[in-house]
């Protein structure tokens, strides 16, 4: 016989310990129909008492891949409400990725900005990648700052704090500019500490297999860029 939840658990816990029961085999149906019933109510207070909007600041990191897809998916989200959006790219750039050319259906909500100049091996010059990456960073704070533009996209702006071409105190000062109710996301492995404390939302990404690393496969259109 499985007993009632305990009272004490916070809502996130009551939830997992009812997945926890509706999993097992020995729930007759009634028992499974009250357990998902109970799910269903606390779900259901939650979101009641949850804050109705807030201004996120949204971190991607980790080593796994998908980054900067997960951060395009929020973009693509964005536009199809009509928000303004501004990317920012501070280490891609030397190439042109198809992303760029698909958003320009939504030129007058997208601003596009690629200002790396490429990754950070191939540029081979420590002053100018300093210098790209201060560009970068002043251009963002325009976005950041204005209230027109919902959503801010900064990719790849975490290779920039971890190579240390970036303050994250700077950054930090920066985002709290931001109306309160804009988006930021920012990407990249290797996101500093003090940006996560900060962040609101963060995603790891964890690498299990890599084409790439476990095949030797090369980059591919419509998977990689």
């Amino acid at each position: 016989m499985i007993n009632d939840t305990p009272k004490e658990l916070n809502p996130d816990q009551e939830i997992g310990r009812l997945i926890d029961e509706v999993m097992s085999s020995s729930l007759t149906d009634e028992q499974y129909r009250k357990k998902m019933q109970r799910r269903k109510e606390v779900q259901e207070k939650r979101i009641a008492e949850a804050v109705p909007e807030k201004g996120l600041i949204i971190v991607n990191t980790g080593n796994g891949k998908g980054k900067t897809t997960a951060a395009l998916g929020m973009v693509l989200r964005s536009l199809g409400h009509g928000y303004k959006v501004a990317i920012i790219q501070f280490i891609k750039g030397s190439w042109e990725p198809s992303e760029k050319r698909v958003f320009s259906y939504w030129e007058d909500q997208i601003e596009f900005h690629a200002m790396g100049e490429g990754f950070t091996w191939e540029t081979q010059d420590r002053d100018r990648d300093l210098d790209k990456a201060s560009a970068a960073w002043e251009k963002s704070l325009e976005y950041i700052r204005n209230p027109d533009f919902q959503l801010v996209l900064l990719d790849e702006i975490n290779i920039a704090l971890k190579m240390s071409y970036l303050p994250v105190e700077e950054v930090l000062a920066g985002l709290a500019q931001k109306p309160a109710n804009k988006h930021v996301i920012l990407t990249g492995r290797g996101a500093p500490a003090a940006l996560i404390e900060r962040a609101d939302l963060v995603t790891e990404m964890t690498l299990v297999k890599h084409p790439f690393r476990d095949q030797g496969v090369k980059a591919q259109p419509g998977i990689e860029y």
